[in-house]
């Protein structure tokens, strides 16, 4: 009898299709990467997902965040893409975590249940403690670096972070890991030299931020905002969700 994941058993069989109904992921960061790989996730059949980021829709987040609309702005990440998970798959299990993850969150937020760590958040603390955390619990995780200032899609390519060149994310987190004594990550990253963001008072987010009440870690407060296109984190997401697949089924 055909089902909803009828064309996907076509490509991988029962057996793996039953691994993925069990397994179970995380996803660190439902951003413009993050919330892409959970939508390739829930239609590959993961059964099982775990949301975590303490963001609220905004405005600036309908131009690349699959769970962004009018009507989604000023709502948790987290619990809009959970409705979206489970009108996808109603079977699915998800638990949401709307919390910012940085360093000393790992025992409360990584459960060593999880099957895969996908870190999609946007802080180099973050990043770090998430990978260290997640190579001492031996679960397989895979890093997202820069999709910001980005206009190639075809730019990205799947690596050990060791063996990347030209994001300046990714020379960080090289130079961060060393220290770690991590001694290999599976990063999506881009060659494409970043452009520099053409920023005025008309688009500044440090002159005119429009973040939903409530947000805690409003954009005024970072460094810069990057630029950012439909096109490339999308992108970036899927890659990330095939990865987590194929890795899963071997």
């Amino acid at each position: 009898m055909l089902h909803q994941f009828s064309r996907t058993e076509l490509l991988i069989g029962q057996d793996n299709l039953d691994k993925l109904k069990d397994s179970k992921v995380a996803v660190f960061g439902i951003g413009g990467v993050g919330s892409f790989v959970v939508e390739g996730l829930v239609r590959a059949g993961i059964g099982k997902l775990v949301l975590i980021d303490d963001d609220k829709i905004c405005l600036t987040n309908l131009n690349r965040q699959l769970h962004a609309t009018r009507k989604t702005i000023g709502r948790s990440k987290v619990e809009v893409m959970k409705e979206r998970v489970l009108e996808i798959n109603p079977k699915a299990e998800v638990t949401t975590f709307q919390e910012f993850y940085m360093p000393g969150r790992g025992d409360d937020l990584i459960s060593e249940d999880y099957d895969y760590i996908v870190d999609a958040i946007d802080t180099v603390t973050g990043k770090i403690d998430l990978v260290v955390n997640a190579k001492s619990k031996n679960i397989p995780i895979i890093s997202s670096m820069g999709a910001g200032n980005k206009l190639d899609p075809t730019r990205f390519e799947v690596a050990d972070i060791y063996k990347t060149s030209i994001c300046p994310l990714a020379k960080v987190m090289r130079k961060e890991l060393k220290k770690k004594n991590i001694e290999s990550l599976k990063v999506v990253y881009s060659k494409e030299v970043p452009i520099k963001p053409m920023e005025n008072e008309d688009s500044s987010c440090a002159a005119g931020c429009i973040c939903p009440p409530g947000i805690t870690r409003k954009c005024t407060s970072r460094n810069q905002i990057p630029g950012s296109i439909s096109f490339v984190p999308s992108v970036v997401g899927l890659i990330i969700a095939g990865e987590v697949v194929k890795d899963l089924i071997d």
